[in-house]
């Protein structure tokens, strides 16, 4: 009686956690691309690592541009008294104690540029997280329409099975009848055998991608996901003009803001290693001490004499090549970006000429010679052999249709990693 009244309590207890929009989210994840782009978003560990960097490196502004520490200096002079007493430590028994302060004060100039760095180092750093994003993001796209279609196509091939079923005692019929070979019920259990074993092998696939997904949310390998429900729709053939992608890929794309921040770094650096041509001042005053009572002052003015000039040539040169480094690591990450752009935008076009003539004239067309085919058959006009290959070329056409459909979807999320949005 108390085992039973404990499990009703429990039972009672879970339900509002049930109910709880966050069990909902759960028990969902994985039916819609939105819903797992959220949930990654918020608990993928690489980007949030990538944000941390963003902070951190934010951190850096205030510090770069500010003044170096000043310094602080205590010298105790004649500690005997010439020679009257014993070594002594404490500035009111030693002959006089010189204390000095001091301030270093860089250039004018080089605070603000080395603050301008280090916003460019942040504006570089935001560029990696949002391209961090963006890729994680693309690899959840082709993953959840790879999904997609291993799910639709495990329905296809349990569709052609049951259609092979028929086909069997539609053989084992004319068999009893006389009518046609035994050879034509063993192809027909023959091909359902061929088609248990693809539905292995489909599952297998199905398992992987599905721990693949789940290590991209940050959650065990074998945590459950929802059956995809549909496929995103495809832009208009107007959204996807090339000459608009590109604008908006020079624009937005993560890895040129990078690159673009780095050149800006670059020639910021090259400034300040300019700035080095000439010296830094240190000032500083000191108070000196005889006994208990201050009785002189002391005024000092310190600087760097930049007499190396050859060492400051090379630091010149170097940061010179530096800067047109990072101006050629765009323009080649450019080039690269747009040319793997026109790749996919002529990809998405093929797949979708692909996908209207199955759909127009192979899937007709292969209904069509499965019914003549089957009708043959039953009446004794062909054989079996032609029965089976009509009916593998509607399973080709089916399949060819989903997979043009994901294949534009691959495209379409590598088109939206280049750009650096979707569309």
């Amino acid at each position: 009686m108390k085992t039973s009244l404990r499990f009703f309590l429990c039972v009672i207890a879970s339900l509002p956690l049930l109910g709880s929009p966050a069990a909902a989210q759960e028990t969902n994840l994985g039916a819609t691309l939105n819903g797992l782009l959220d949930y990654a978003h918020k608990g993928n560990p690489e980007y949030a690592a990538m944000r941390a960097e963003v902070d951190a490196t934010t951190q850096r502004i205030e510090s770069a541009g500010a003044l170096p520490d000043p310094r602080f200096r205590a010298e105790l002079r004649d500690v005997t008294r010439q020679g009257e007493q014993s070594l002594m430590l404490l500035p009111g028994q030693v002959g006089s104690t010189r204390y000095l302060l001091m301030q270093e004060f860089p250039w004018s100039g080089k605070r603000d540029l080395k603050r301008n760095i280090a916003e460019q180092d942040v504006e570089a750093a935001r560029g990696r997280s949002q391209g961090t994003w963006i890729e994680i993001s693309s690899r959840i796209k082709a993953t959840y329409a790879r999904l997609y279609l291993l799910y639709r196509s495990e329905k296809i091939t349990r569709e052609i099975i049951d259609l092979m079923a028929r086909l069997e005692g539609v053989a084992q019929a004319r068999y009893a009848g006389g009518l046609a070979a035994q050879q034509d019920v063993i192809r027909a259990q023959l091909e359902q055998s061929a088609l248990h074993n693809e539905l292995i092998a489909v599952e297998v696939e199905r398992r992987q991608l599905k721990a693949r997904l789940n290590g991209l949310l940050a959650r065990p390998a074998g945590a459950p996901l929802a059956m995809p429900v549909a496929l995103r729709p495809m832009p208009s053939p107007a959204q996807l003009n090339l000459s608009g992608l590109e604008e908006r890929a020079l624009a937005r794309n993560p890895q040129l803001s990078t690159e673009e921040s780095r050149i800006r770094a670059a020639q910021l650096s090259r400034d300040l290693v300019l700035k080095n041509r000439y010296p830094d001042i240190t000032l500083g005053v000191s108070p000196i001490q005889y006994q208990g009572t201050v009785k002189e002052w002391e005024l000092m003015i310190e600087m760097n004499i930049p007499l190396q000039q050859s060492s400051r040539r090379a630091q010149e040169r170097e940061s010179e090549a530096m800067l047109q480094a990072a101006q050629a690591r765009k323009e080649s990450a450019t080039w690269q970006l747009l040319s793997d752009l026109s790749e996919k935008v002529d990809a998405i076009d093929a797949a979708r000429r692909t996908e209207n003539l199955v759909v127009t004239q192979l899937l007709p067309q292969s209904e069509f010679t499965y019914q003549a085919a089957l009708v043959g058959y039953e009446n004794g006009k062909v054989d079996f052999a032609t029965l089976l290959d009509a009916q593998r070329q509607i399973r080709k056409a089916r399949q060819s249709q989903l997979e043009s459909q994901v294949e534009a979807q691959f495209r379409l999320a590598e088109i939206e990693r280049i750009i650096g949005e979707d569309i």
